[in-house]
């Protein structure tokens, strides 16, 4: 019997793929065994299942920096996740790495990011868990919440990219003894996280006059470059040009003027456009729309119901049964402008004329 097409592209990946890449056939599998697809690879699958689902879609909805932006040029969840799958996607295939697995994670890095950015991450940990991270939330959404509470039963290898894709405001290359994704694949995912938002955060912070690219350091503009094609190109070439392979193995690195710039550039971001008047300010008003919409849905069981009807979300199969853990899914699962739009409905009074009609 002849090779199936997914085979014969399996063939494929040992003669272009790095030893230190991972290769499809060589999957640690999924929760759930399945029969392998005749046409694609176990990430190619992946990659699919990620893009067709409802919390992709959602993404395009949910604010990256700016508020529910009118500026059809400003970035969203869906775009930032886009110009990240490309940036990793550039990176691995320069270092011969497994492009299919590295896309897979960068598509489905953010699923579990609530509406209004960190803000929505932020009254979460304040009124549900300490422990809540976006992070956790996309991997309960490709293994819960996702098609009808049975998931999505992604591989191992993306599930632990999209888990541990995270950086916060930690180290932009962790140390060795740090917990960090099996795959070279993941920490690829993981930097052209990075690499992406302090591109294009800083692009649309001058776009909206939140600051000038005048007040950006001149070291930072120097190394990392002044338009937003120079300064991708810069750091995705110093990542790919520094980085060592040998002996099987693979060790990323950037160069010590590049983490400096990137170091400060993020640091510049964070105190002068995440923490701006402009911008703070408006998350204050959506941390009070979430905070309110949590209380409203813990009071209000069939409005819960409602709400997971109208997200094509299922409780009956959460993990967790408590109302505090259906409520947070359905906040983290809603976008901008449902959330405004139900806070709206529940909290301003209607108007007279259409209780008469």
């Amino acid at each position: 019997m002849s090779a199936s097409i997914r085979e014969a592209y399996e063939a494929r990946e040992r003669n272009f793929i790095a030893p230190f890449g991972c290769l499809s056939a060589e999957t640690k599998g999924r929760a759930v065994d399945e029969a392998p697809c005749p046409v694609r690879t176990a990430f190619q699958v992946d990659r699919d299942r990620i893009v067709y689902s409802n919390a992709f879609r959602r993404l395009k909805h949910k604010t990256q920096v700016f508020l529910s932006p009118l500026g059809d040029d400003y970035r969203t969840r869906l775009t930032h996740t886009l110009e990240v799958a490309q940036i990793a996607r550039s990176i691995s295939r320069s270092l011969l790495l497994n492009e299919d697995l590295t896309e897979a994670i960068a598509l489905g890095h953010d699923l579990g990011h609530t509406p209004f950015g960190h803000s929505g991450e932020t009254v979460l940990k304040e009124i549900y868990s300490p422990e809540f991270s976006h992070s956790d939330q996309s991997l309960r959404v490709v293994e819960v919440l996702e098609n009808e509470g049975r998931g999505l039963n992604l591989t191992h290898e993306v599930r632990e990219g999209i888990l541990r894709h995270s950086k916060g405001f930690g180290k932009i290359m962790p140390d060795p003894s740090d917990e960090q994704a099996g795959t070279n694949e993941a920490k690829v995912v993981r930097l052209a996280d990075l690499m992406a938002y302090l591109n294009h955060d800083l692009d649309d912070a001058i776009r909206s006059g939140v600051i000038r690219l005048e007040q950006v350091p001149e070291d930072c503009v120097k190394t990392i470059g002044r338009s937003h094609s120079e300064r991708a190109s810069r750091m995705i070439k110093d990542l790919i040009t520094t980085s060592r392979a040998g002996g099987g193995l693979l060790e990323l690195k950037l160069s010590r003027k590049m983490l400096a710039a990137m170091y400060k550039m993020r640091k510049f971001l964070y105190n002068n456009v995440y923490r701006s008047p402009q911008v703070h300010g408006e998350f204050e008003k959506a941390k009070k729309i979430l905070s309110e919409l949590f209380a409203y849905f813990l009071a209000n069981p069939e409005e819960l119901a409602k709400g997971l009807a109208d997200l094509k979300m299922s409780s009956g199969n959460h993990d967790e049964q408590r109302p505090e853990r259906i409520v947070c899914d359905l906040i983290a699962s809603m976008t901008d402008g449902y959330a405004m739009s139900l806070y709206s409905r529940l909290f301003f009074p209607t108007p007279l004329q259409h209780l008469v009609n």
